[in-house]
């Protein structure tokens, strides 16, 4: 069996995430982020799992994904974390999709359903493109392709208490309209911008916290929008590629956010 070390990225927020389609699926598109990752070494010998950043799978988590990608319970696992636990930034499927490729493992769908079964919820990130797809996280499949972004860049970090997702919490709101207008034609950083704030904005309203910053910081920074994780402390402002204020990051700090980061997406 495959030995080694894998990094897989994980993701910043959501542009959009909330009901979807006649049967309400809870659907997102997901941004991946280059500066949060997840690195795994393993090696042979009998199965462990050492995480010394915050316990992101539990034993009995870990021989359900193993059993569902049809591998023996054997392995030691030691796993490093650049991301906060619980924070909407991927580490829970992350962490899966590299214990998958660490034992040779490379078919995403085969490994989306399998942190299906070990998790109950999933995010996109064992796909090429995953900022691209349209995304039943429930079901662990992809529900449409949508229109290539502008290029932008994100100043952001988290705010407030993690939250781990709760594969029975669909409690978002409707983007239905939204997903429409992104697949009506590729967004301009402006629509991007929009349909964000947009779907966060419902988000929080429905699901709190009511005195969320992050839309006064876009308002102050001239951003072209903002995002958060809908499930998690995860939040950010969009800007022009090289926009970003030199005051912001100052502003961020004072408004509570750790753990600041910065990085590019869309293109």
């Amino acid at each position: 069996m495959a030995s080694g070390k894998v990094v897989v990225q994980g993701h910043f927020g959501e542009i959009l995430q909330g009901r979807f389609g006649s049967r309400g699926t809870v659907a997102l598109v997901t941004l991946p982020c280059d500066t949060l990752r997840c690195t795994l070494w393993r090696a042979p010998g009998p199965l462990r799992l050492f995480q010394p950043d915050g316990r992101v799978l539990t034993p009995a988590e870990l021989l359900r994904l193993l059993a569902a990608l049809g591998l023996p319970p054997s392995g030691g696992h030691v796993l490093h974390l650049d991301m906060p636990v619980a924070a909407g930034a991927g580490a829970s499927t992350a962490v899966r999709v590299a214990i998958a490729r660490a034992a040779g493992i490379t078919g995403p769908e085969r490994i989306a359903q399998a942190c299906l079964a070990s998790e109950g919820a999933s995010d996109p990130l064992m796909f090429v493109g995953a900022g691209r797809l349209l995304w039943a996280s429930r079901h662990g499949r992809v529900l449409a392709r949508m229109p290539a972004l502008p290029r932008f860049e994100v100043l952001g970090g988290f705010l407030g208490a993690g939250q781990r997702t709760d594969p029975a919490d669909d409690r978002f709101p409707d983007i239905t309209d939204l997903v429409a207008e992104w697949q009506a034609g590729p967004p301009d950083l402006a629509a991007l911008g929009r349909l964000a704030s947009a779907s966060a904005a419902r988000c929080l309203a429905l699901r709190g916290p009511a005195a969320d910053p992050t839309a006064a910081l876009a308002r102050q920074f001239g951003a072209a929008g903002w995002l958060i994780a809908h499930t998690g402390s995860a939040r950010g402002l969009i800007f022009a590629p090289g926009q970003v204020p030199g005051a912001a990051v100052a502003a961020l700090r004072q408004a509570g956010f750790s753990g600041i980061t910065r990085f590019t997406g869309g293109g």
